[in-house]
């Protein structure tokens, strides 16, 4: 028989405690305890990064050389089911129209856009060919190609959603197409055709003004860039007749004004007063909304519509990737935009997806030491992460290149110090006194904005599938 089947061994009363437990020894004990954690806080690189700019009364003027600006934007559509229909308004974006703010004529062009679904490998135009309309891309990925110095085929440019080509149909009956163009996934496109454009263009004379005035700045004199052309000499001898020039400048320059993020932060001043051991509460409070302001202020630069980087990316300076996910090529691609790329900006997820491209390719990517920081690198130029950047619900993101500071005509920060009450650089807390009900208030303001010297200057990769693919 076993001892648990005796009655007698159940009741037997349990060993009595021989020393003080341990829960009741907590009651004498200091608790030893962290700070208020935070899982918000990220690294913030691009805070770091850019050089900070004073922007005394509160606005920073970008003065730049006279462009002649005519038109290159992405054009938005609206869809309702199965069709599709480009906003009219959107037509100013072409170089052509650029400008041009007559709603009833851009409505009668827009009625006139006629749509065409196309499939995956469908050739839209072929190089040489006449070119008799011009084709707006509404969803889908086109590759522009054409025929390299040494024979073969030569990738020219991605495009996606919201661009365009085949523009030069509208200037006369002569053009064509300089490149072939493939589909490389299915989509939509809207085309209007030069006769079309004629027949609207011959029932309104502004329009033809303004077609003509276009065409006669498109006759001027520029270089690569669209800026005004500085007339210069070289290579002469004997006493040749030089040419006067001046440098002209853009009569309305955009001005960056600071933006602003608040909040007030409450604190009750029994707290304040009687728990502040072995912590200070009011500044642990200050302490977490700072970081959070932080991170606020760097997804604003990131992307809010008027000075966010995402948004502030010249047209010129946004390029697709050549397969979807991204390579070492359209790394380089990126890269040799601009001189002195400083770093590049991408989600966590792209920084993998980065790694897994240059895996897949046999490469690895070199590291760079940052403020005694290993950070990967392409080329020399850090890849930092920053989860500010959206990820699509298609699983695709961006990734920014940008050359930074003042002496580099890069991308700067605006921020304004020595405001009263300074709490950090750029940032304010104010005391706003104590109401009724015994509660401390401090208005905690910071100020900053973003500004892209030239458009050079930034870059972004678009549409990158960072979704890794099958095993």
């Amino acid at each position: 028989m076993s001892v648990d089947s005796i009655p007698e061994a159940r009741n037997t009363p349990e060993t009595p405690q021989q020393s003080l437990s341990t829960a009741a020894a907590r009651n004498l004990a200091t608790t030893t305890k962290s700070a208020p954690q935070m899982q918000e806080i990220t690294s913030r690189w691009l805070l770091r990064m850019l050089p900070w700019v004073e922007a005394k009364g509160g606005a920073y003027r970008v003065n730049r050389r006279l462009r002649h600006t005519i038109g290159d934007g992405r054009i938005e559509f609206v869809q309702e089911g199965a069709m599709v229909r480009v906003i009219p308004l959107e037509l100013g974006e072409l170089a052509i129209l650029r400008g041009f703010k007559d709603t009833e004529v851009l409505a009668a062009l827009a009625d006139r856009c006629t749509q065409h679904d196309f499939v995956a490998g469908e050739v839209l135009a072929e190089r040489g060919s006449r070119a008799d309309r011009i084709h707006l891309i509404a969803h889908g990925r086109v590759r522009q190609t054409s025929v390299g110095k040494y024979g073969g085929e030569v990738t020219i440019a991605v495009l996606a959603d919201g661009d365009h080509f085949g523009e030069n149909a509208l200037s006369g009956p002569d053009a064509r197409h300089a490149c072939t163009v493939t589909a490389e996934t299915s989509g939509t496109l809207l085309t209007l055709s030069r006769a079309d454009f004629t027949a609207v263009q011959a029932s309104a004379p502004h329009l033809q003004a303004h077609v003509d005035l276009f065409n006669h700045r498109a006759r001027q004199q520029q270089n690569k860039h669209g800026e005004a052309e500085i007339a210069l000499s070289a290579g002469h001898v004997g006493e040749t007749d030089l040419p006067g020039t001046f440098v002209d400048y853009e009569l309305k320059p955009r001005e960056y004004e600071l933006s602003v993020a608040q909040t007030v932060l409450r604190i009750h001043t029994r707290v304040a007063d009687l728990y502040n051991g072995p912590m200070n509460q009011s500044e642990e409070q200050l302490r977490l909304t700072v970081e959070a302001l932080r991170e606020r202020q760097e997804h604003e630069l990131i992307n809010n519509r008027e000075f966010g980087l995402l948004h502030n990316a010249d047209f010129k300076q946004r390029i697709q990737p050549r397969s979807g996910p991204p390579t070492p090529d359209d790394m380089d691609d990126l890269l040799c935009r601009r001189r002195g790329t400083k770093l590049f900006l991408a989600h966590p997820r792209t920084v993998a997806a980065i790694g897994r491209g240059f895996s897949a390719c046999g490469l690895y990517p070199d590291h760079v030491d940052l403020g005694g920081q290993s950070v990967p690198a392409w080329r020399g130029v850090p890849i930092l992460p920053c989860n500010k950047i959206p990820i699509s619900k298609q699983q695709t993101s961006s990734i920014i290149a940008m050359r930074t500071g003042e002496e580099n005509q890069g991308v700067i920060g605006l921020r304004q110090t020595g405001l009263e009450d300074e709490y950090e650089p750029g940032l304010s807390v104010r005391f706003m006194g104590i109401n009724e009900k015994a509660i401390t208030s401090y208005l905690v303001s910071t100020y900053y904005s973003a500004a892209v010297l030239l458009p050079d200057a930034l870059g972004v990769l678009e549409n990158v599938q960072i979704a890794p693919g099958p095993r």
